[in-house]
């Protein structure tokens, strides 16, 4: 099911994952009509549950999103599948066009896009993504718990998954590969609690059958592993934002992209608001789903000044 896109709202929200949704509950619910354009590609589509979820431990990421959709528009708001293709300053608002020609105008935008992971150039990391190569402890951790796991060094964050992976587990293997070699100090580190450190590039993921059992070096050597650990770079999904002078930059931790916002979640782009990965790559679902209700309640607030001002500006002129 999905909404007729009409002509103008007073929000429309870019992304229709936990951020975008509820931000689009809290504007709905504040009256506000709203319209949630989404792609239909989550982030976490490849993950079996979502978890770290008050009260929706394990819920499967497109039962969560379905039951989002049907929220919002319980309240009016619409959701409408599209791809966002460019933005556009339209007089003191915005027009959004849909890569198949749509378009539509909006007072005020909320950027929930989310990011793309790219995954190491590695023979089985991709097919085996969301599965047993996992990325985020919190995530995935409980789940591989006490069970081998290797972490591909992929990212300037990959000796510091080793060091949080080794708190579930205590066999694991830091995986050296292509990336610099750790640091005098991360190799103590490391050694301390006890994890390996394997040298040589990983020339493929190995299986027996469906079960991930390893990877294979380029020398042939074979290091066990039931779970491999990658460090993707995080690419934000900001492009069609470039017409209105918003892009994406490198985020502090040197993991990937994100847009910068201010703690309300309000842009450098005067009306555009964001959460979720496009601005924090690390946030869970819950917490882009809280980031998405804290940016709504920004941007109803704002909207809610722009029409006192005129409301004020109206009545002094009919006073004369």
């Amino acid at each position: 099911m999905t909404d007729r896109l009409t002509n103008s709202y007073d929000v429309m929200v870019l992304g229709g994952g936990a951020a975008g949704l509820n931000g689009a509950l809290m504007l709905a619910r504040a009256r506000r009509s709203v319209a949630v354009v989404d792609s239909g590609a989550p982030r976490n589509a490849p993950a079996g549950g979502v978890h770290g979820l008050l009260a929706r431990e394990g819920v499967s990421p497109a039962d969560l999103l379905a039951r989002g959709r049907e929220e919002v528009r319980g309240y009016g708001g619409h959701v409408v599948d599209g791809e966002v293709a460019s933005v556009e300053r339209d007089g003191e608002g915005f027009a959004v066009r849909l890569a198949d020609g749509r378009l539509a105008r909006a007072r005020r935008l909320l950027l929930a896009s989310g990011l793309v992971d790219r995954l190491p150039e590695v023979p089985g990391v991709r097919e085996r993504w969301g599965r047993d190569v996992l990325h985020c402890p919190y995530c995935h951790g409980w789940e591989v718990r006490d069970l081998a796991i290797a972490v591909l060094a992929s990212g300037p964050m990959s000796v510091h998954q080793a060091l949080l992976f080794r708190q579930w587990s205590e066999d694991v293997t830091y995986l050296a590969h292509t990336w610099e070699p750790p640091t005098a100090e991360q190799a103590e580190q490391l050694a301390a609690r006890g994890v390996r450190i394997a040298e040589g590039e990983v020339a493929a993921l190995e299986t027996d059958g469906d079960r991930l059992v390893g990877v294979r070096l380029a020398d042939g050597t074979a290091v066990a592993a039931a779970a491999v650990v990658v460090a993707p770079r995080m690419v934000a999904r900001a492009g069609f934002l470039g017409g209105i002078g918003l892009v994406a930059v490198e985020h502090p931790s040197g993991a990937g992209e994100h847009v910068p916002t201010d703690a309300t979640g309000r842009t450098e782009v005067p009306g555009v608001w964001a959460a979720g990965n496009v601005t924090d790559p690390s946030a869970q679902v819950g917490a882009a789903a809280a980031a998405g209700a804290a940016a709504g309640a920004q941007i109803n607030a704002d909207l809610i000044e722009e029409e006192t001002r005129a409301a004020v500006a109206a009545r002094r002129h009919a006073l004369g």
